[in-house]
């Protein structure tokens, strides 16, 4: 594997990891980066790839522990307990990156109130259309946990929602 093979992968799903850890972490600067830690990683890392799951899968695998490890190093007391990932200030997200409509907005804000695991698992398996499968090698969990605690952040997602005064429009 070659650093064109890495540069190919980084064009084509750049920018989707970005998005992906900038829905985690909240700070553009720091979803940036990340996002070149992750690259960083996967070329460091590229021998370890035995192309068991697809490249994509394999990227979010490590761009997910990469979030985790930031986590774990910036708010060490809270990771452990395992009260939030999510920054202490609300920052929007520069308008550049993400245009939402109200509703839309509501739904951001709404993942973003939930616990880190809901959050996690419906921002790959609903926003990013990650197959059960893929969702569990990414977060190295069972498929039945995938698939449990999905059910589980949905039903969270759609009080929170409810509770923010959005109309069952969004559900149907």
């Amino acid at each position: 594997m070659e650093q064109e093979e890495i540069t190919e992968w980084f064009d084509k799903y750049g920018q989707a990891i970005l998005t992906y850890i900038l829905l985690m972490v909240r700070d553009y600067q720091q979803a940036e980066d990340l996002t070149q830690e992750t690259f960083i990683k996967a070329f460091r890392n590229q021998h370890q790839f035995e192309r068991k799951s697809s490249v994509k899968t394999w990227l979010y695998s490590i761009a997910h522990n990469v979030t985790k490890d930031y986590f774990r190093k910036k708010h060490p007391l809270q990771h452990y307990l395992g009260l939030t990932m999510r920054e202490a200030d609300d920052k929007p997200i520069p308008e550049q990156i993400v245009t939402m409509n109200v509703q839309n907005e509501q739904l951001y804000k709404s993942i973003q109130q939930l616990k880190p695991s809901y959050r996690q698992v419906i921002i790959l398996r609903k926003l990013k259309e990650f197959s059960t499968t893929e969702t569990a090698l990414i977060l190295n969990w069972s498929e039945s946990k995938v698939k449990m605690t999905l059910k589980r952040a949905l039903v969270e997602l759609k009080n929170q929602l409810i509770k923010g005064g959005v109309t069952n429009e969004l559900f149907r």
